[in-house]
């Protein structure tokens, strides 16, 4: 560490850690001879268990903590604040993390950024023009997503060599866990599936219905089947040749409602589809989904129904983006 005093009261690192890796605990002890405290911000908080984000934001200021505590870092020097993903709405996102930033600084103004821009996965540290950019000398090939990979495909010698050792103590003990097993059968069935489709990622294209009944509920239902098994999602199907992705939102949302397709009690909002195409925004291939708004004018006996405030409270117990989905719909405009 550097025996320069501090230039900065407080420094910001931001990054999703899933896990941290060598590379990671180099860039904070390295921040930390530039700034007095260090304040490590925790992407994809709240976020369901998967392959891309394994360990809850708790869990991962875990193993920074001891990284850091075994590098000899004195930890009342750095904090940490958990920021949620908002994939579809960058201005919250940076929001988020401001105010995270700021609950821990006491709304300090003396506050640098710090980071590499290698690629462009680093664009947000172009979007706090008011933080002082503090590059690091740490440069690294290091990534989180071998580690990830090598994990759990069982190549534990490789992840030995990636991560400091009581990152490794921290990820083995995780292998004893339940949580560990389901996330080996989910990468065991991405292996499979890879294998089984000759060219990697497959192009899909899918209709999903955000159904909502007289007294404003939504309409979700649980996965049965990997990736994802057992979180929520919205009625959905993959788009059959002889149909309209309009029709195939419809027959999506009459399946879970269990009637017809034709049902009058189930209509078709005149607003047109939203369309989400991010390349990365499913683990099961190139996915690309149509989103559609219908209304049930029937009976609700049907188990899935949920208050729209208590859906959105919960982001962690949805299947992929599918809570970044529901938000703008869901959410209560803004007074104007």
């Amino acid at each position: 560490m550097s025996s320069l005093s501090p230039r900065h009261r407080s420094g910001v690192y931001i990054g999703r850690f899933q896990p941290p890796h060598t590379a990671h605990l180099r860039v904070m002890a390295e921040a930390l001879g530039k700034v007095e405290t260090l304040v490590v911000v925790i992407g994809s908080a709240w976020a369901p268990r998967t392959l891309k984000n394994p360990w809850t934001a708790g869990e991962r200021e875990e193993m920074v903590g001891a990284g850091l505590q075994e590098a000899g870092v004195d930890p009342a020097r750095v904090r940490f604040a958990a920021v949620p993903d908002h994939p579809y709405d960058e201005d919250r996102w940076l929001a988020a993390v401001r105010a995270g930033v700021a609950a821990q600084t006491g709304g300090g103004s003396d506050v640098a950024l710090i980071g590499h821009l290698k690629d462009d996965s680093s664009y947000y540290l172009r979007s706090f023009p008011d933080w002082p950019f503090l590059p690091t000398a740490v440069v690294s090939p290091l990534s989180a997503t071998d580690v990830r990979r090598a994990y759990f495909a069982g190549e534990l010698e490789s992840v030995a060599g990636m991560v400091p050792p009581a990152v490794h103590a921290w990820l083995e003990a995780f292998r004893q866990t339940p949580d560990f097993a389901e996330l080996e059968a989910e990468a065991a069935w991405l292996r499979a599936a890879q294998a089984e489709a000759g060219t990697w990622p497959p192009l899909r294209v899918e209709a999903l219905a955000v159904v909502r009944d007289p007294a404003g509920r939504v309409l979700l239902v649980r996965r049965e089947e990997r990736p994802g098994r057992g979180l929520l999602t919205l009625p959905g199907a993959e788009v059959l040749p002889s149909e309209t992705l309009a029709a195939a939102a419809r027959r999506a949302a009459a399946g879970a409602l269990g009637v017809t397709p034709d049902d009058p009690a189930l209509t078709l909002s005149p607003t047109p589809a939203t369309v989400y195409d991010a390349p990365g925004r499913s683990v099961r291939g190139r996915v690309i989904a149509h989103v559609f708004g219908l209304a049930w004018a029937g009976l609700s006996e049907y188990g899935g129904w949920t208050d729209a405030h208590e859906a959105l409270s919960h982001p962690e117990a949805f299947f992929e983006d599918t809570h970044a989905l529901l938000e703008p719909l869901l959410r209560p405009a803004a007074p104007r």
